[in-house]
């Protein structure tokens, strides 16, 4: 199969299954820029084909969902100013809290939390790596809270490919960062980064942390990935120090601003 036949495949697949709202007709104009963008991601570095595969085998229908919904994705999050996206919550229960989380287990691998950073007393690990978080966590001085997502139904919905899922993700972490209110952090911890921990990340960045952020009331949201467990304590020391100094940064901006006018 020929380059631009395979690009035509794409382009036509995101035109007819991505951007396209139903019961409408296809958004034909949108052919031309789309086509751009996919021949970029194609001819980019985005598409790597390995183990004997080929970029043809994007024509498959599994295959073409998982490309065209990475390109919605980019695409959203390129155009996050101009076309904000905003969450749609759960019309009968749109908000969650730890006060309510109650559960028993049998799982012998728990982390026992200090009261002072989160008031459910258990973290029930499911790797030695999430017992290693709680205790960088629990260790960092900008810290607030943490809490391990289990029992508090906080669930994302993504699609792998076009299959609906669910995603829970691990942890949630209050950090000072300078701000009047704390920043809330969703952290996930991940050993093996396969193709559906990648849908997973792309959704949080693309649609529910700007999704959130954008309604208003419900705090600040960012996500974080920690793919390396003797990595994590250095990394998440660096992540809070880089959310610290762009306040930090922002601030003495709108200080300069002042004193120009």
């Amino acid at each position: 199969m020929r380059p631009s036949t395979v690009l035509y495949h794409l382009t036509h697949h995101l035109i007819m299954h991505k951007y396209r709202d139903p019961g409408e007709p296809p958004k034909l104009y949108l052919f031309g820029q789309l086509k751009r963008i996919a021949r970029e991601w194609l001819d980019g570095g985005y598409l790597r084909c390995t183990g004997g595969t080929f970029p043809a085998q994007l024509a498959y229908k599994v295959l073409a969902d998982m490309a065209a919904e990475r390109i919605k994705a980019a695409i959203t999050q390129t155009l996050s100013d101009e076309q904000p996206v905003k969450a749609i919550l759960d019309a009968y229960n749109p908000t969650g809290s730890t006060s309510f989380v109650n559960f028993t287990t049998s799982k012998a691998l728990r982390w026992q939390t200090d009261p002072r950073r989160c008031h459910v007393n258990w973290v029930v690990c499911d790797s030695d790596w999430e017992a290693e978080f709680c205790r960088v966590a629990e260790a960092h001085p900008k810290v607030r809270a943490y809490v391990k997502n289990q029992g508090l139904g906080l669930e994302v919905p993504y699609l792998m490919g076009s299959t609906q899922r669910k995603y829970l993700p691990d942890f949630i972490v209050q950090i000072e960062d300078g701000h009047d209110d704390p920043l809330n952090l969703i952290v996930e911890i991940k050993g093996y980064r396969g193709e559906d921990a990648k849908d997973k990340a792309n959704t949080m960045r693309a649609y529910w942390v700007p999704g959130v952020n954008n309604l208003g009331k419900f705090g600040r949201w960012a996500f974080a990935e920690f793919t390396a467990v003797y990595e994590i304590e250095a990394e998440f020391g660096k992540l809070v120090d880089n959310v610290a100094r762009h306040k930090t940064s922002r601030t003495h901006q709108s200080e300069s601003h002042a004193d120009g006018r």
